[in-house]
């Protein structure tokens, strides 16, 4: 494979040389493939004689300048057969997309490729799923299409190609929009490794990908480099990437519209640029550290966690402070108030750690108590770090009442950030005092390093930006008001620390334009920052938005019922958790977003024509999970599932969650795509808003695969954005404009 020039700038008069170029190339011999690889999908045999070729493995190298693309891609592919096959690619690609190079192994004619109109486009899709009868390649009938020259796979070799488009990028306001066309089956199982570098002439307030995780470096305040971890390479789904670049703070919204729900949802990012000078970070720190020196706390886990206390104060900026109280059944004080951080201090610290030891039982009470209740150093933001192993045992050991002080008692409303070390703890009641104080719960397994686990959050909180942080919405008078937006996710907004960002999910009301104004201590000023949204830009194809939002208000209500269950009543004998309950399921179904509660719906056998039997199903895992399990590995397990739930920002296409062992679990027998949602039974995907809405699961008219209904049907789909639903194997019952329509999708 040759060597291809380096990515450089490009303009409008670039891409249309190069448009220009590529057109004029020669057609595809069509006669001479016997297969079509597709990288978003796999490899497709069109000679049932010749075996299949097999797709292994996709590099992305995505190189982007501010609203210019140039992604380059190469294709893995393996002939496991005895006979050589002779294959062409097609490449599903954004709109005004150009080839800029094709080049693949091997001595062969001269390799080209071009770029489809869109009515030969389609012409070609059509042929081919008319040819091998398989409806996956329908998800991709709505984009336009780079089709390759033949190339040869040797029998029993591999072959690597390269292709290589161009594009300009669209996007809101100042939103930038990256989108790299991948299946969203869970049967595309073939890794992907994409690797994207930005470069923006402003500084880049806000970068998020609503598709899947990401691992980001900052190279300097305008230039990012963005990998797909390897736990996600074989995720599903279009690869999805967006930025805000601009001074100060920078915010965008995606819409999605639900004339059923009166408006729509929306998803607000907003984020803060780096520093781009010797800016001196006006918010300080006040850290306590309050450490369980109990009898449980001996051998390694003292040690660590001292250790980590001294990381946290060794840590600490010039002008920050600091305290440290440990407990067992009484609480001590390395001092009656946080002192500053200096050398004297440090040192002095470090003399009190080394003489504790552990001993006595667990004094959670009283240890919160003194934590809440000590005078604050004046203009800092107040951070508690509450270590613990165990269960109260010592002085006031009622859940109830512990959590009421940690809401009542909080004067000077320090964050608490909780630490349960080990199975052993109340991990509702860790949570709950988490959340209450704007702060979030973390859990150090036996096998884990204490340390280690404090020096991660405590890097997430390093550079206070923005506190206090208040979303308002505004009419259009400018006065605040409560009728436009409904549930928003997270209720309450946390702190900005340097390098975070707000990823905030809600619903909206009518049509009319958004205006959120943010307010808060910005960098030590009180400072508020207005954003105004139409919706004009609102559309189907952002349904990651109520997907997303769905899956938070899911976690938000189990939440609720795990801390209803601090009084010990079951779901059914609380009118308030019977009813999160049934709206548990309902969200579950229609989003199709499953978990340890809810996995019941893609169990083979489950009848999803009786609501009541999965609404039982639903408060039976509740009641036993939810509510009797708040201590042990079981407690701290759904703590950690719900809190990724709550926080979730990417989407979660096979439903993966850890079970009690550790283990990912996944789900096959549902299956996300686009908006909708499809349970498996036998070989028929049933839509999910026929169970959520309580409808007949009987279809009013049965359409064949291939039949004239079908190529209609596929139309009015493709023009929705929605022609992805239609490409499941087997028979697919989906509503459709009112009526229930069963799809025969048979080979």
């Amino acid at each position: 494979m040759s060597v291809l020039p380096s990515p450089r700038t490009w303009g409008r008069a670039g891409l249309a040389v190069l448009a220009l170029a590529f057109t004029a190339t020669a057609q595809t011999d069509w006669g001479r493939a016997s297969h079509v690889v597709v990288p978003q999908s796999r490899a497709f045999s069109l000679d049932a004689q010749n075996g299949q070729i097999q797709l292994t493995s996709v590099q992305a190298q995505v190189r982007l300048l501010d609203r210019t693309a140039r992604t380059t891609l190469d294709i893995a592919v393996h002939n496991p057969g005895g006979r050589p096959a002779e294959a062409i690619l097609l490449l599903p690609v954004p709109e005004r997309a150009v080839v800029s190079g094709f080049l693949f192994e091997g001595a062969a004619s001269e390799p080209t490729a071009r770029l489809l109109p869109a009515d030969e486009a389609r012409r070609t899709y059509d042929s081919i799923v008319a040819k091998v009868r398989d409806p996956a390649l329908l998800e991709f009938a709505g984009y336009a299409l780079i089709r390759s020259s033949v190339f040869p796979v040797a029998p029993g070799g591999n072959q690597r190609v390269r292709i290589i488009y161009e594009h300009l990028l669209g996007g809101e306001g100042a939103r930038v929009d990256y989108r790299l066309p991948r299946s969203e089956s869970l049967r595309a199982r073939v890794p992907w490794e994409i690797d994207v570098d930005l470069t923006s002439t402003a500084p880049i307030a806000s970068l998020y990908s609503p598709s899947h995780p990401l691992e980001t470096v900052e190279l300097s305040a305008k230039r990012r480099r963005v990998r797909l971890p390897r736990s996600a390479q074989t995720d599903p789904g279009a690869f999805l990437l967006s930025w805000v670049a601009g001074e100060g703070v920078g915010a965008s919204m995606f819409a999605y519209p639900d004339p059923s729900q009166g408006g729509g949802y929306f998803l607000l990012m907003a984020g803060l640029p780096q520093p781009t000078g010797q800016e001196v970070r006006a918010i300080r720190r006040e850290i306590t550290l309050v450490i369980d020196r109990s009898g449980s706390m001996a051998g390694g886990k003292l040690e660590q966690s001292l250790a980590a206390a001294l990381q946290v104060v060794e840590g600490l900026e010039d002008g920050e402070t600091f305290n440290i109280l440990d407990y067992s059944n009484e609480v001590a004080a390395f001092s009656p108030r946080p002192v500053l951080r200096n050398e004297r201090s440090i040192a002095s610290a470090r003399v009190y750690l080394k003489a504790l030891r552990p001993g006595g039982g667990t004094n959670i009470h009283d240890a919160m108590l003194e934590a809440l209740r000590q005078p604050p150093s004046e203009g800092r933001l107040p951070l508690v770090f509450f270590l613990t192993d165990g269960l109260p045992t010592i002085g006031q050991t009622s859940e109830v009442v512990i959590r009421e002080l940690a809401e009542k008692s909080n004067p000077f409303h320090r964050r608490i950030f909780t630490f349960g070390v080990g199975d052993d703890v109340n991990a509702p009641l860790l949570d709950h005092i988490a959340d209450g104080s704007k702060a979030k719960s973390t859990y150090v397994l036996p096998s884990e390093d204490v340390e280690v686990k404090v020096a991660q959050l405590y890097r997430q909180l390093y550079g206070p930006v923005f506190a206090d942080i208040q979303l308002e919405t505004l009419d259009e008078q400018g006065e605040l008001t409560t009728r436009v937006v409904r549930d928003p996710m997270p209720t309450t907004l946390p702190d900005l620390f340097e390098g975070d960002q707000i990823v905030l999910l809600g619903r909206y009301l009518g049509e009319g334009p958004i205006r959120f104004r943010l307010a808060g201590n910005f960098r030590g000023e009180a400072r508020r920052f207005r954003f105004d949204f139409d919706l004009e830009s609102a559309t189907t194809r952002n349904a990651f938005v109520p997907r997303l939002w769905a899956g938070r208000r899911i976690a938000e209500m189990v939440n609720e019922v795990r801390q209803a269950g601090a009084n010990g009543l079951a779901v059914t004998a609380n009118p308030k958790t019977k009813e999160l309950t049934d709206e548990i399921v309902r969200l579950s179904t229609r989003f199709g977003i499953l978990s340890e509660y809810t996995a019941f719906l893609a169990t083979e056998g489950t009848d999803l024509g009786s609501w009541d039997t999965l609404v039982t199903a639903c408060e039976l895992n509740l009641n036993d999970r939810a509510i009797n399990t708040r201590s042990g590995r079981g407690a701290v397990v759904q703590s950690f599932n719900n809190v990724q739930q709550r926080e979730q920002s990417w989407l979660n296409y096979s439903n993966r969650y850890l079970a009690d062992n550790l283990e990912s679990v996944q789900h096959t027998g549902i299956q996300q795509v686009c908006d909708r949602a499809f349970l498996r039974r036998g070989n028929q995907w049933i839509d999910s808003r026929l169970v959520a809405d309580q409808a007949s699961l009987e279809p009013a008219e049965v359409i064949d695969f291939g039949s004239p209904e079908h190529r209609q049907l596929i139309e009015v789909m493709a023009a929705q954005g929605r022609q992805a639903v239609l490409s499941l194997q087997g028979e697919v019952l989906i509503q459709h404009e009112g009526r229930n329509i069963l799809l025969r999708n048979h080979r």
